[in-house]
């Protein structure tokens, strides 16, 4: 039996997660997987190990380089790479790569879709133009010259042009999120335990503020925390209190970080113009939830989605094994992608 490829993966991913990733390793290596490990913990593990991947959880100086002497790679994943020191890696004959999730791509697809549907009151204007209803304006046929320009008469449709998108948890899906709405002429504000480096905000055209900012500011604040013991049901009615009126809540963040049932009190109540939420305290969703008597008005302003952000399981599970893509390529001599170094 050939020698495996000592390999040491470090995350911020909890037990499930972790799983789903060793799981998804080719045959050929042998992983160690540190979850947020500390500076000293990273280098002790890493003499012998060929292969480093990382995801966002603390800087890669050039001590922990300098530790790595048997790399032959270091593979990011995500594209944020400002927390690597590519000039000692470079110094050190070390490749270095990044590789965008593809799981965080589609989440941020998601929250895209989730915004525009609100703004533009989606699930409403569906309903109203599937009654076939004429509301007063009898069908004619269209030409250039006629043409039933908003005929349910509807008022108040949102745009994201000139608006304010806060990112409440900034990490790679806020990252994603704000490069597709770099086009959309919106401010950009966004909230994390640890601000980013100037440049990285300059690249993404992004700006730094408190969670009260966020709050006030934000016309579209979009939740992208992570569950933790302490994040649980955090986001709750004195939180909801706080949000600008009539702004659009929406979350594609950890289940469980929101109070459902203090969302749909603020939506309900009409503080909120509207929320789309993806993830729940409970899931599969329960029939006694908060939200399902506003879905089920077709002209409320709630989306409401089944945990799909991320897209099928098949996705998922392609997403898992593309972490180790570019140690397959060079195992087998070919080339690298997203070569930074």
């Amino acid at each position: 039996m050939s020698q495996k490829h000592a390999t040491l993966f470090i995350t911020h991913r909890g037990e499930r997660h972790q799983q789903d990733a060793l799981g998804a390793a080719p045959e050929e290596l042998e992983v160690t997987m540190l979850r947020s490990p500390s500076k000293e913990e990273i280098m002790a593990a890493l003499p012998g190990k060929e292969f480093l991947i990382t995801e966002r959880t603390g800087v890669i100086d050039a001590d922990i380089i300098q530790a790595g002497k048997d790399l032959c790679l270091i593979q990011r994943l995500g594209s944020q790479t400002y927390d690597i020191d590519l000039k000692a890696a470079k110094n050190a004959g070390i490749p270095v790569c990044y590789l965008p999730v593809r799981s965080c791509i589609m989440v941020a697809e998601h929250m895209a879709l989730q915004i525009l549907a609100l703004a533009k009151r989606l699930r409403e204007v569906m309903d109203l133009t599937a009654e076939a209803n004429d509301f007063g304006h009898p069908p004619q046929l269209c030409d250039e010259d006629y043409f039933a320009y908003n005929w349910t008469g509807r008022e108040n449709l949102l745009g994201l042009w000139e608006s304010t998108v806060g990112i409440l948890g900034f990490g790679e899906i806020g990252t994603e999120l704000a490069r597709r709405l770099q086009g959309y002429g919106c401010d950009i504000l966004y909230n994390k335990r640890n601000r980013l480096p100037q440049e990285a905000e300059q690249e993404l055209h992004i700006q730094y503020a408190s969670v009260d900012e966020l709050l006030e500011k934000s016309d579209f604040l979009c939740m992208l925390m992570p569950y933790f013991p302490e994040t649980a049901l955090s986001l709750n009615a004195e939180f909801f209190a706080r949000m600008k009126p009539g702004a659009c809540f929406v979350s594609c963040g950890g289940s469980g970080v929101v109070d459902d049932q203090a969302l749909a009190d603020a939506l309900a109540s009409g503080r909120l113009y509207g929320a789309a939420v993806d993830t729940f305290v409970y899931e599969p969703i329960p029939k006694d939830s908060p939200f399902l008597p506003i879905a089920r008005q077709p002209r409320s302003n709630l989306v409401i989605t089944p945990h799909t952000a991320a897209g099928s399981a098949s996705a998922s599970s392609k997403s898992r094994a593309g972490d180790y893509t570019n140690i397959q390529r060079i195992l087998a001599g070919e080339k690298l992608v997203g070569r930074l170094v």
